[in-house]
């Protein structure tokens, strides 16, 4: 039975296309939870894996769109008015993920919701 696997070596982080697959030969036992390189593709790889490898669906995730550590823009809106500042991602996650984030004006921290790559949208109280 041809199974989809890594045609080559994919680090964590990686974010999976279907030319990273390629079908090889395996027992039917072994290819239980492998997801097709359709499935795969687009998603965001939690750890290394080698050439050869299954994928599964504990191996992948949405891209993450904020990075732990990394710099953001924080944005709070309400009504028209829309006020932004930058800040560090105290979390990781994906579109529409609740983050912590620590803004770097006034050094508070706030949980707010991913809105695109590098942006934090807090929620007006």
């Amino acid at each position: 039975m041809a199974v989809p696997v890594l045609a080559h070596m994919a680090e964590r982080g990686t974010i999976l296309s279907a030319a990273d697959f390629e079908a090889q030969p395996r027992v039917p036992g072994m290819a239980a939870g492998a997801l097709g390189a359709d499935a795969a593709a687009g998603r965001e790889l939690v750890r290394t894996l080698p050439a050869g490898a299954v994928v599964r669906a504990g191996d992948v995730v949405a891209p993450r769109l904020v990075r732990r550590g990394e710099p953001v823009t924080v944005t709070l809106r309400s009504g028209g008015l829309s006020i932004a500042t930058g800040g560090r991602a105290l979390s990781a996650g994906g579109m529409g993920d609740l983050v912590r984030v620590v803004t770097a004006s006034t050094n508070r921290t706030l949980d707010g919701v991913v809105e695109g790559s590098g942006r934090v949208r807090i929620a007006a109280h």
